[in-house]
């Protein structure tokens, strides 16, 4: 696969996981946030096998032999990562959360040096902050001294383990995945995710309520194309790319969830736009074939 074909994928998860930011509020109308990770993800679960059995993928030959790795992957990427991020959220603003996950590029950047050796190049070493500084234009509305202005609290903490457990995620792809079939590793990967969820969510008190028709409509959303097609695009993003390489269009998500909050609510400040601009020059520079940025 071309890489721009790899970067139209990546590109398209970070628009779907923006798109969450928005869906996601309309499913915690309706449900707890134990069960809204956990129907996301069940429902995503046996969306990727219902697809994988129709194209005959070998199913259970790679459980056979690869189980151990999806439950990592699944515990690691899924579970404690939607746990951290939820609970995070109860304790801690939408802004803070925003920044927080905004290092982390950054993060997945040194984790990948230290344990995959990935030396990332020069562009990718200055795009870095310069994404990080475009996110925090978008995220404070071009209000920057408000950033001294943040309180950190136990909130913040918790979605410190959120960020180090995608970080995490994504090397542990890049070094574990199994060959084969992207679409039966995720779905193996993602069915690890959703028992785990589903048996916490059992296990928290909360019961399950049942879905208005905005919710409902979200919530599918959210499965096809923030769970199924983003994660499946992701991991390929990753094999392709690289964990630091494929972790800088992660900046692309406040962006796309600030353009589409334009659509039903306010515009976007001028301000707002010029920090979504930093970011995609950012992601564009590292995109460059080197030939073509030397010429230029």
């Amino acid at each position: 696969m071309a890489n721009a074909n790899v970067y139209l994928l990546v590109t398209i998860t970070a628009f779907f996981w923006g798109a969450n930011f928005l869906l996601g509020g309309y499913v915690l109308h309706d449900v707890s946030a134990f069960w809204a990770a956990a129907l996301r993800f069940v429902l995503g679960a046996l969306l990727m096998l219902a697809i994988a059995a129709g194209r005959r993928e070998n199913l259970l030959e790679p459980l056979r032999r690869h189980a151990a790795t999806y439950l990592m992957l699944g515990v690691v990427g899924i579970v404690a990562f939607n746990l951290f991020f939820f609970e995070a959220l109860r304790f801690t603003s939408a802004n803070n959360a925003a920044l927080i996950m905004a290092t982390n590029p950054l993060l997945t950047t040194l984790l990948a040096a230290a344990m995959l050796g990935e030396r990332p190049g020069v562009r990718h070493l200055l795009a870095l902050p310069v994404a990080l500084a475009g996110v925090a234009v978008v995220v404070t509305q071009g209000r920057m001294s408000s950033l001294l202005a943040l309180h950190f609290s136990r909130g913040d903490l918790l979605m410190l383990g959120a960020d180090l457990f995608w970080a995490l995620y994504n090397v542990l792809c890049r070094r574990y995945m199994p060959q084969g079939s992207s679409l039966v590793n995720t779905a193996w990967i993602m069915t690890a995710g959703a028992l785990v969820l589903l048996g916490v969510a059992l296990d928290s008190g909360t019961q399950l309520a049942s879905l208005g028709g905005r919710a409902a409509i979200s919530m599918a959303v959210m499965t096809v194309g923030g769970t199924v097609l983003a994660y499946l695009f992701w991991s390929m993003g990753i094999a392709r790319l690289g964990a630091a390489r494929a972790a800088i269009f992660l900046n692309l998500v406040p962006v796309f969830a600030m353009l589409l909050g334009a659509l039903i609510a306010t515009a976007p400040t001028p301000a707002q736009l010029f920090g979504g601009l930093l970011v995609l020059g950012s992601v564009t520079i590292t995109m460059l074939p080197k030939r073509r940025l030397a010429a230029a």
